[in-house]
């Protein structure tokens, strides 16, 4: 790689036959500039996972966190319940709690200079406790996800975690869907007494890790 560049120095295609070979040559000749430009833009989709730790960075997944909760979760469970649930575990003083005395940590998503999610986990013992996982919603459907669930799991390996677990309200069949497909295994029921007269109601996912 040129140092500072996302580009390659080098691109090598493999031709099996003659007819493929002279293809890849009238691509190469008349549209040269299209596939610089087809690279550029693979290369700018790569994201970059900034742990957070600063009050700029920790007030910046509270705006988040609102907004998405905001727009995920209200349908589901209504806007008094999540009110309440921002308020208890993603406001500031929440999440700063969290870092300081509770072993959470929490990462910011960027791909193309802007903050495009969040993640935010906790180690138990020989699980990872993925417990925020979410990318706005106008930025889906892009790998983002994926991509940062690859960070996640690496991320767990190298601390010799035996698996990744998770919980998802019961009744977001999206998310449980593409957990799934993920390679997740629902372990089924689990319900949380949160207060205020609000309760958990979620299935228990859990990756594991070989």
């Amino acid at each position: 790689m040129v140092e500072n560049s996302l580009l390659p120095d080098e691109i090598i295609f493999c031709c099996f036959d003659d007819e493929n070979f002279s293809l890849y040559q009238e691509v190469y000749i008349n549209q040269s500039n299209h596939l610089l430009s087809l690279f550029a833009i693979l290369a700018s989709m790569k994201i970059t996972m900034k742990p957070v730790a600063s009050p700029g960075a920790i007030e910046t997944v509270a705006r988040l966190a609102e907004e998405i909760w905001n727009e995920h979760y209200v349908p589901i469970i209504g806007q008094e319940q999540v009110d309440y649930m921002v308020a208890k575990y993603q406001s500031v003083p929440a999440i700063s709690n969290q870092i300081e005395n509770e072993s959470y940590i929490y990462f910011l998503i960027f791909a193309e200079a802007k903050v495009v999610g969040y993640v935010g986990m906790q180690i138990r013992e020989q699980e990872l406790f993925l417990s925020k996982y979410y990318v706005h919603r106008s930025q889906r459907g892009k790998g983002y996800g994926k991509q940062a669930l690859d960070f996640i799991r690496q991320y767990a390996r190298e601390r010799g975690l035996k698996g990744i677990s998770l919980t998802v309200n019961k009744f977001n069949s999206n998310s449980i869907a593409a957990y799934e497909k993920m390679g997740f295994l629902n372990l089924g029921p689990t319900v949380a007494d949160i207060g205020n007269g609000f309760i958990m109601d979620d299935y228990k996912m859990r990756l594991p890790l070989n």
